[in-house]
Parts: structure tokens; sequence; C-alpha cells
């Protein structure tokens, strides 16, 4: 930040020396520090930049008038970069337009849940779920850089570990008699949020609209933000696949996720138009001071796991990652080479419970489709509120 203009050595009244500033400077100092912090903020960038942005403020000073220092947090950033930058993404007022931006205050989630809506869980119904005795109904261990579909019915618990060590998988799902009814990464980030956790639910896409799965199990959820601002088991991104890497690497790979997961439903009558986003479960991300997306190591650790419970009858299918717990990730045939260091299996499990009149004792039943009737204003075809002129 600009360091202040210095104080006076007297009073400013009696004062003619260019040592103390002027009421007139003081406020052009103001102005710049205002812009330059807003600036610096809005960029997430040090706020060396106003070399830059002072003829735009019609600031003609020399720089050492405003008392301002260059002081960077972000030595590998250049200059010449930081001002690049900013002069793209600004119009030719921006800077002044953002100094005089007035405040908003701190924003709130925008879907909190209300007392007895869907979005509420019944915690000590789920909890009591959990901890209900179960049986075994299917196991299977999935091999590195592979894929695997399977079925789970409503009520039951799926549980997908880390057998042997850290791991990132990809997991789509879909209503098993309605393959068009299938997860949607997008709203159920807004419902909940970027990185899901116990409690969470997993929701379908339009017109359905309702829980396909919830949380009940994290042996991760005391991971919480860390020092970069990453959470673990992500919604922000999406899989892996093989028509990035090409553009990006000219590469040929025929194992990414989203590979992986087309393989894996052939068997049920799906195909690659099927796959969608992913949860990516186990995985660390976040997005950095500009907003681009990062990944970050997996923290798992050998028999770790999240838990879901299946709200209707389920297809799932899930990807052991190539780029394994992301510790070497990279695109290219190298990195491909590179990155099998570090793949391991997951295993999945689904359970069914011992006494399943637990669900119906506690009130759980599928929740139903939306009870949108999908009109969509068809009978006024010009808009709300508007009539055709004759």
């Amino acid at each position: 930040m600009p360091d202040p203009p210095p104080k006076s050595h007297h009073p400013q009244a009696t004062c003619n020396s260019s040592c103390c500033p002027t009421p007139a400077l003081e406020a052009k100092y103001l102005q710049t520090q205002n812009t330059l912090s807003c600036a610096s903020l809005y960029l997430n960038q040090p706020d060396a930049i106003e070399d830059e942005i002072r003829p735009s403020l019609h600031l003609e000073q020399p720089r050492d008038s405003y008392y301002l220092t260059t002081s960077s947090s972000h030595p590998e950033i250049s200059l010449p970069a930081q001002t690049k930058h900013l002069k793209a993404i600004m119009s030719s007022n921006g800077a002044e337009r953002l100094a005089n931006r007035k405040p908003i205050k701190k924003p709130v989630p925008a879907y909190l849940p209300s007392p007895g809506s869907v979005l509420t869980v019944d915690k000590a119904l789920y909890t009591s779920i959990r901890e209900a005795p179960r049986e075994l109904i299917e196991e299977f261990t999935l091999p590195i850089r592979s894929g695997k579909a399977w079925k789970a019915p409503a009520g039951c618990i799926v549980k997908i570990s880390t057998p042997e060590g850290p791991q990132v998988g990809d997991l789509n799902i879909w209503n098993a008699h309605n393959p068009r009814e299938r997860f949607w990464a997008s709203r159920t980030k807004q419902l909940h949020a970027s990185h899901v956790s116990t409690y969470d639910r997993l929701w379908s896409n339009l017109p359905y609209m309702r829980p396909l799965a919830t949380i009940i199990t994290d042996t991760l959820d005391w991971y919480g933000t860390d020092e970069y601002g990453g959470r673990v088991h992500d919604l922000l991104g999406t899989r892996c696949d093989p028509y990035i890497n090409t553009v990006l690497s000219g590469g040929q790979y025929n194992f990414q996720c989203h590979s992986n997961l087309t393989r894996a439903v052939l068997p049920y009558g799906l195909n690659e138009g099927d796959v969608h986003d992913v949860i990516n479960i186990f995985q660390v991300t976040g997005l950095d001071e500009q907003g681009r997306y990062f990944m970050n190591p997996c923290p798992a650790e050998k028999g770790d796991y999240i838990e879901f419970l299946a709200e209707q009858d389920l297809l799932m299918a899930l990807s052991t990652c190539p780029g394994g717990d992301l510790s070497l990730w990279g695109f290219g045939e190298d990195s491909e080479e590179e990155m099998i260091k570090c793949c391991r299996p997951l295993k999945v499990e689904v359970y069914r419970l011992k006494d399943e009149s637990l669900l119906q004792k506690g009130g759980w039943k599928p929740a139903e489709v939306s009870g949108y009737k999908g009109r969509h204003g068809l009978d006024v075809p010009l808009g709300e509120n508007r009539e055709e002129k004759a």
C-alpha cells in the first residue's frame, strides 16, 4: 500500500515548505491511494501500478509527491505484466470508476435452507442411518486409471474409500430408471457449496430437481479451508478429458476420467453423451487471487472414505483419475508417465440396512420431482405482462 504523507514538522498554516502536503495534495493523495488500493484488491496484485493509472486520474506530479512506495508481495510477477494486465481489463476511466465504486455490504448465501425445506437435512435421522447395523451387498476395488459403473438401490449406503492412500475419484450419478435424470454439479454448488461434505446433497438436473444422494460420512471433514483457500470434494471443476488434453498438449491419451466413465457406462446402455460434470471426491481445489482454478495434492490417507445415502435408485460410475493424488499433475505424455507414480486404486462398497424399516420409521422416502407444471409462459409468448398488439 502507498505510505501516508509525512507528518508536518510544524503547523501547516505557517509552513511554506514542500515537506508538508497541502490540503489539495492530501486530497489527491487520498484519491490516488484509494484508486491504487481498489485496483490492487481488484487484481489481487501488488500495488506497484500507480505510474500506469495516474494518467487516468490526471495526476501530473511526480510519484514522490504522493509519498508512494512499491512493495510487492508477489516478486515473481513483474511490473510490466501487472500493468499490461490492468490495461487489458480496464476501460479508459476504469480506475477512476473503481475508486468511486460504492462499498457493498457483506453478501449472504443465495440459497439458505428454511425449516422443513428439502435443503434442511434431518441430521438426527441421517446420523442414525449412518450408525445403524448394515450388511454388504456389493464391493469391488477399482484399479488405477480405470472406470466402473454399478447400481445402488434407494436407501442403500455407498462407501468409496482410499485403500492404499491418496487418490482422486471422478463420480457420475444417474437415476437408475431414467438416465436423463442425472447429477447437476452447478446447482448442487449453488444450493450447498463449492465443496461438499457431511449432510450436503447431490442434486439432479432439470426438470427433476431433487436429491439423488446425501453425504452421511466424510473422514476428510477436518480439512476445512487450507492456507490457499483450497477445500476437498470439488464441484468447481470437472473431469479431465482427452479433448482438452489434445488441445493443450497435442497428445492422444485414452484414459482420462471422461474416457474411463464412457467405457464404464456402456454395459448399461449409456454412451459418451451421458457422461456429465462430476463431483471430484478426495480432490482439493480452489480459486487463486485472480479467480483461477487450482488443484492441490489429495490429503486422504489409507482408509479414508466418504459415504452416500442413495435417495433414489441410482446408477453410479467412478473413475480413478489418471492424475492420481494430483501431486505430479500436468499435461502431455511426459506428465502422464510421471503421474502414474502417484496413482492408487479406490474401493467401492454398497450396503443395505439390516433393519430397513428404520428409514420409514424416521420418515425417510425418495424425494419427489419438482412440482413445477412446465408451462414456461407459453400462453403469453411475448413475455410477462405483455399482450400481442392487433
